[in-house]
C-alpha cells in the first residue's frame, strides 16, 4: 500500500503530542518531531554541495527515515519563551526532510507546518488538537511540575511562537484555520485514547489503512 502520513499542529498543554506518539505506535510507523530539527540544524551548517552529498547517501540507504533514527529524542516540553526569529535555510532542510520522509514510509509527523509542506498530496492526514486553557494549563502543571502562573505563562509563550512560526512560513495563513486541517479535535471533550480512535477510524475512511 502506497505510503501515508499523518501531521500534527496542536496547542502547548493538549496531549497532541501525546496522541502523536499513541497513533504512531499503535499503526506501527515512526512519530517524527525534534528529531527533525535536530537533522535540520546539523545539515544547515553544511555548504549546498555537501548537503547534496550527504542526502545522495541517505536516499541509497533508505531515505532520511534511516538517519533520523539514531538521533535523540525530547523527553519532556520544550518551552517557547522566545520571540521567533526566522530562519529560511533552516526550515528548507526541514521542508526536504518532512517531504522525503513522506516519499520513503508511512509516519506520523508533529509540527514544522508539516500539513503546509505536504498539504497538496492525498495520501495526507492533516490534525489540529486545542482544548480548553484550565485543561492544557492541568496538564502542564503536572508534566512540568511548574506552578499555575509559570504554566499560563508558557502556554502563552508557546503557543504564540508557534503561531508566529506558522505564518512566516506559510506566507500569511494562520496556525488555527480550520481549513488547514482533515479534522480538528478537542482532547479534553474527546479525550486523548479516543482522539486516536477517531483518527485511526478517518484513516479507515480515507482507504489509507
Amino acid at each position: 500500500m502506497k505510503n501515508y502520513v499523518v501531521t500534527f499542529a496542536r496547542g502547548f498543554g493538549t496531549g497532541g503530542k501525546e496522541i502523536a506518539s499513541k497513533l504512531a505506535k499503535e499503526l506501527g510507523i515512526h512519530c517524527y518531531e525534534n528529531r527533525i530539527l535536530t537533522l535540520a540544524s546539523q545539515l544547515s551548517g553544511l555548504d549546498e554541495q555537501l548537503f547534496e552529498e550527504v542526502n545522495e547517501k541517505i536516499r541509497a540507504h533508505g531515505g532520511f527515515s534511516s538517519f533520523l533514527k539514531g538521533l535523540p529524542r525530547a523527553k519532556h516540553y520544550i518551552a517557547r519563551n522566545e520571540k521567533f526569529v526566522s530562519d529560511d535555510t533552516l526550515f528548507e532542510y526541514e521542508k526536504q526532510i518532512i517531504e522525503n520522509l513522506a516519499d520513503t514510509e508511512s509516519c506520523v509527523i508533529v509540527g514544522k507546518c508539516a500539513d503546509w509542506v505536504l498539504r497538496d498530496r492525498p495520501n495526507v492526514v492533516s490534525v489540529y488538537v486545542e482544548a480548553p486553557r484550565a485543561f492544557c494549563v492541568e496538564r502542564t502543571i503536572a508534566n512540568m511540575g511548574v506552578t499555575e502562573e509559570v504554566a499560563n505563562a508558557t502556554i502563552a509563550h508557546t503557543d504564540k511562537y508557534r503561531a508566529d512560526y506558522y505564518a512566516y512560513y506559510t506566507h500569511g495563513n494562520y496556525w488555527t484555520n480550520p481549513v488547514n486541517y482533515d479534522m480538528t479535535l478537542n482532547s479534553e471533550r474527546v479525550g486523548i485514547d479516543n482522539c486516536v480512535k477517531v483518527i485511526k477510524d478517518y484513516l479507515q475512511i480515507k482507504g489509507l489503512l
